[in-house]
């Protein structure tokens, strides 16, 4: 029998791979990650040249909640000088989910509004 987990001699790229993310600053993972949430985020609010061809807005709403809670955990890990537009594009994200939404949630109810309180527009 076989042990499914490949060892680094049989999957050489992994340790390349491994040492390359070692020297990511943490920080700049963390907007990384935010930048990519953010972006899926507007796909799937229709926000791109596409527009409703990807419209979902169940799968928004997980996306803007995931962007608000990783922003709310790194608060004291990143600087304003990155923090300041990622929750600026959280804000507008936010906005965009109620405009789209054909009920709008109650205030304070909305897609990162636990960690983020009420967005109005």
């Amino acid at each position: 029998m076989s042990d499914a987990t490949p060892t680094s001699s049989e999957n050489p790229g992994f340790d390349a791979m491994a040492r390359d993310i070692a020297e990511v600053p943490a920080v700049e993972v963390i907007v990384t990650v935010a930048v990519n949430l953010m972006s899926a985020a507007a796909v799937k609010l229709g926000l791109t040249e596409e527009g409703e061809e990807h419209k979902d807005l169940d799968e928004a709403r997980k996306l803007v909640h995931a962007l608000a809670g990783l922003l709310d955990a790194s608060t004291t890990e990143i600087s304003t000088f990155h923090a300041s537009p990622l929750r600026d594009g959280l804000k507008s994200l936010q906005l965009a989910f109620r405009e789209a939404s054909l009920v709008p949630d109650e205030p304070g109810q909305g897609p990162g509004e636990k960690y983020t309180g009420p967005v109005y527009g």
